[in-house]
């Protein structure tokens, strides 16, 4: 059995603290990665935090990408789930690496509907990529 979709987690430390807390330009940059994997964006939405943070989410034709911020910790998590085979999560990457411009930062990616056992779906999820 094939899976039925890609599923990765991007973290980033240390990012352009200006950009995290700008609701339309955060849209923005995760409805571009979104391009940049494939995807097709259906409709997208944010809501901003006190104390400031802000929460971006792009329902795509493919599933859904999300951004996460913190801006005093100037970290950000996104989730990026496509199904099927059209649209490639690892190709929205570059662009999000980009416009945050992270001192450092890692993704995974899992496999979602694959007949993994668990032991291996964990090992899979804490390996960095």
């Amino acid at each position: 059995m094939e899976a039925y979709g890609r599923h990765v987690l991007l973290e980033m430390w240390d990012c352009n603290r200006e950009i995290l807390e700008d609701a339309e330009k955060i849209t923005q940059i995760m409805c571009d990665a979104a391009g940049d994997a494939g995807a097709t964006v259906v409709k997208s939405i944010h809501h901003e935090f006190n104390p400031p943070g802000i929460t971006a989410v792009a329902i795509l034709s493919e599933s859904h990408i999300s951004v996460h911020t913190w801006p005093i910790e100037g970290y950000v998590a996104v989730d990026i789930f496509t199904c099927g085979t059209v649209a490639d999560p690892q190709l929205a990457i570059k662009g999000l690496l980009e416009a945050f411009g992270p001192k450092d930062h890692t993704s995974v990616e899992i496999k979602r509907g694959s007949p993994y056992k668990k032991e291996t779906m964990l090992s899979k999820v804490y390996s960095e990529t």
